[in-house]
């Protein structure tokens, strides 16, 4: 891929591999000028993210947890047609497949303690609950 603008890092020191990236290019539709019916402008990047090497097996995990509605064989494509030039396309695809990689891979956020707000409606519940009758524990009267 000469040229290219790349590395593409995903997080820290963890950047798209060129060798795993697989390039695919056809006609786009949209504006083109003269070259609109022969330029394979429109990019089709895949990455066999169920495969690669390049990702740690923690990150790979949850990749593959949280694209799991997009992938196919674990693999996971991103188009771009948005530009005239092939060339942009592919920076534009490059940088959108990394993105969501990255988005990906993130680790889980931390957990936060409950807000006043939340703490204060688990009271309230709570409160409630105590005050209803408890079902099945009734006492009847024989006197009558």
């Amino acid at each position: 891929m000469d040229g290219m603008s790349g590395p593409y890092v995903i997080r820290g020191s963890v950047s798209l591999p060129e060798a795993e990236l697989m390039w695919r290019f056809s006609r786009s539709s949209g504006p083109g000028g003269q070259h609109v019916n022969t330029s394979d402008s429109q990019v089709e990047l895949r990455f066999d993210v169920a495969a690669t090497e390049a990702l740690p097996e923690v990150w790979k995990q949850r990749a593959l947890q949280r694209l799991a509605g997009r992938l196919v064989d674990g693999v996971v494509t991103v188009r771009a047609s948005e530009h005239r030039s092939q060339w942009r396309n592919r920076e534009t695809a490059a940088v959108r497949l990394a993105t969501l990689l990255a988005e990906a891979t993130a680790p889980p956020p931390k957990p936060r303690p409950p807000s006043r707000a939340l703490r204060r409606l688990a009271i309230a519940r709570t409160r409630r609950r105590r005050a209803r009758p408890s079902g099945g524990r009734r006492e009847f009267d024989d006197r009558t």
